[in-house]
């Protein structure tokens, strides 16, 4: 068994593998080319890049050799030879459930200890290509702007020599103000020796400075100075880094990508610690601050009456009463005092909407690393569940090679990425818990490899059509119909006497069966499965010997019988059962031909 899966694992791993790494680079392709990256950069980012792949890859690669691996054996029915010496399944698959344990095992340990230092690596490697400078590349009859604060343009290029004709260039590196304008009729462009600065070459053109920063009051007298200067041959550097700078790998190295076990639990007790500190002082500064102690009620006399108003110029040591503030001498002061209450309110608003984006924040990186612990597990146990997806379904369905497999194989990885893509988002942004949303591709295709592996051992008929469209006829009330026909070649004659026996045996047995059917209710009548299944298997084989028969009516008699036997049906089997029986004897039918 290991020979024949091993080689099929290692070459569907490698074509995972690349299938995945094409996927990244259709991803990032814009990021990478035009930048002017060495072999061995963009071999290093690939190689890590690999590395960080390998967690989608390895379950498919398990998924698709096992069932390539059992499908060759069933379909050459060296699977079948196996089972029929006595070997059970389990048996069969021992060796490859303990290679499937090694690699669980390998998973984890390079999920915890390689991949957190690849992740850093490629990360680093990403973040140092988007930042460095397009190479230099000017295209004809458009403006190129991948020169910081430099917009050139040039009618057309002489690819031979370099040589650029009708060039324009903006210059805004002094700000708008005090832009040039320099045209060219020819000129060419190239680097210094460290690559920092670009060092154009033009010939017979002229050129058009601002000087808005010496104008000296020029502005205000309604005219701009400027300067022209017409030029035979210039000389102009410009910076531009087009070296390729690596940044510092502890930067991402601090990030949740680049840590293992140890690290992120330590992490996450710190951000909860963290978050635990602030909560608890953002509730204690709620609890601390009155809400409404915004001005004291004072109460004066107007005539006879005592009319109790407010003052927004003194603070309140009481709880207030709103009606008063409409009873003051002058409606100024509800104005003012309902303006300072909404003021305050629209303060302590967008205070603790400030407080909850901070606390969301911590939540959401703690978060973060959660997830990130969690999947260190998830590898071991997809490489365990799809090995039992794929090697019961490849003992099942028999087929070979990489067509039917590779189709199985695909459709049931994408249900298991569609499930794991959402349950990560789903944790990422809280709307489950996070063992949960990790572990949900896993809860999902669980009871499959269950399944699967059960119907295998048991050799069932999981992909059989006639089972199926059985099925379905039973579940919309049509009720399937024999089609037995009379043989022409029959290798073992019908025994009239040991078929009557058979008969009397069947019929009595029936006869039984169907008076402690009339004797139960309608429940214990629907449990009433295995006397009927006896029954069914005893149908069966009468059905197997008389369908040797030349006599036409007895065919016809056998196309009667139903598939199964049903306590709504037993009665038309015992009928049809005397039928045949007395055309067996010679005698008249004891029914009709088509008894009800």
């Amino acid at each position: 068994m290991l020979q024949s899966f091993l080689p099929l694992f290692i070459m569907t791993f490698f074509i995972c593998l690349f299938v995945v790494l094409m996927r990244f680079l259709w991803t990032y392709v814009d990021e990478i080319v035009g930048k002017g990256l060495s072999i061995d950069i963009i071999g290093e980012l690939f190689f890590y890049a690999a590395l960080t792949m390998v967690p989608m890859a390895l379950p498919l690669a398990v998924l698709l050799a096992s069932l390539m691996t059992f499908g060759n054996l069933g379909e050459k029915f060296e699977l079948t030879a196996l089972k029929a010496s006595g070997i059970s399944l389990f048996k069969i698959m021992r060796p490859l459930i303990i290679l499937m344990a090694f690699i669980a095992v390998g998973g984890f340990f390079f999920q915890n200890d390689v991949l957190p230092v690849a992740q850093t690596k490629m990360w680093t490697l990403m973040f140092s290509v988007k930042q460095k400078t397009p190479e230099v590349e000017i295209p004809e009859k458009s403006f190129y702007d991948q020169i910081p604060n430099i917009n050139l343009y040039i009618d057309h290029k002489d690819t031979n020599t370099g040589m650029l004709y009708g060039m324009i260039i903006y210059d805004v590196t002094r700000g708008i103000d005090n832009s040039r304008v320099i045209l060219s009729d020819s000129g060419s462009i190239s680097f210094t020796e460290d690559k920092k600065n670009i060092f154009l070459q033009l010939y017979s053109g002229e050129m058009f400075e601002n000087l808005r920063e010496n104008a000296m009051g020029a502005t205000a007298q309604g005219y701009m100075p400027f300067r022209r200067e017409q030029f035979a041959d210039k000389s102009i550097y410009m910076p531009f880094d087009a070296n390729f700078n690596r940044m510092d790998e502890n930067n991402v190295r601090s990030l949740y990508v680049g840590k293992n076990i140890a690290e992120l639990r330590h992490s996450i007790d710190s951000i909860g610690a963290r978050v635990d500190s602030i909560g608890s002082v953002y509730a204690s500064e709620i609890l601390a601050v009155p809400i409404m102690s915004l001005s004291r009620t004072l109460t004066r006399y107007e005539g006879d009456s005592m009319v109790t108003y407010v003052r927004p110029d003194v603070a309140m040591k009481e709880p207030l009463d709103l009606d008063s503030l409409f009873n003051a001498p002058s409606p100024s002061y509800a104005k003012t005092y309902l303006n300072q209450a909404l003021a305050k309110a629209k303060r302590q608003k967008m205070d603790y909407e400030y407080r909850s984006l901070v606390l969301s924040e911590e939540a959401k990186i703690m978060r973060q690393h959660d997830i990130e612990m969690q999947k260190k597990f998830t590898l071991s146990l997809a490489c365990i569940i799809f090995f039992f997806i794929g090697a019961p379904l490849g003992a099942i369905i028999k087929k070979g090679g990489l067509g039917t497999p590779l189709v199985i194989s695909v459709f049931l990885f994408i249900i298991y990425f569609l499930f794991d893509n959402s349950g990560y988002k789903m944790a990422r942004d809280g709307k489950l818990e996070v063992w949960q949303g990790i572990w949900l591709s896993s809860f999902v295709l669980l009871p499959l490899g269950i399944f699967f592996t059960y119907k295998a051992v048991g050799d069932s008929a999981v992909f059989s059509v006639d089972a199926y469209r059985n099925f379905f006829n039973r579940l919309i009330g049509r009720v399937p119909q024999r089609h037995l026909e009379l043989k022409e070649v029959v290798m073992q004659e019908v025994d009239s006497a040991r078929a009557i026996g058979m008969l009397d045996a069947f019929d009595a047995e029936c006869h039984t069966e169907a008076d402690m059917l009339d004797r139960k209710n309608f429940i214990s009548r629907r449990f009433a499965s295995k006397d009927l299944h006896r029954l069914r298997d005893r149908l069966n084989d009468i059905i197997d010997y008389l369908s040797n028969s030349h006599d036409y009516m007895v065919i016809s008699y056998l196309n009667r019988y139903p598939f199964n036997i049903t306590p709504g049906n037993i009665r038309a089997v015992i009928a049809t059962t005397a039928a045949l029986r007395s055309h067996l004897k010679g005698e008249k039918p004891e029914v009709a031909d088509n008894p009800k």
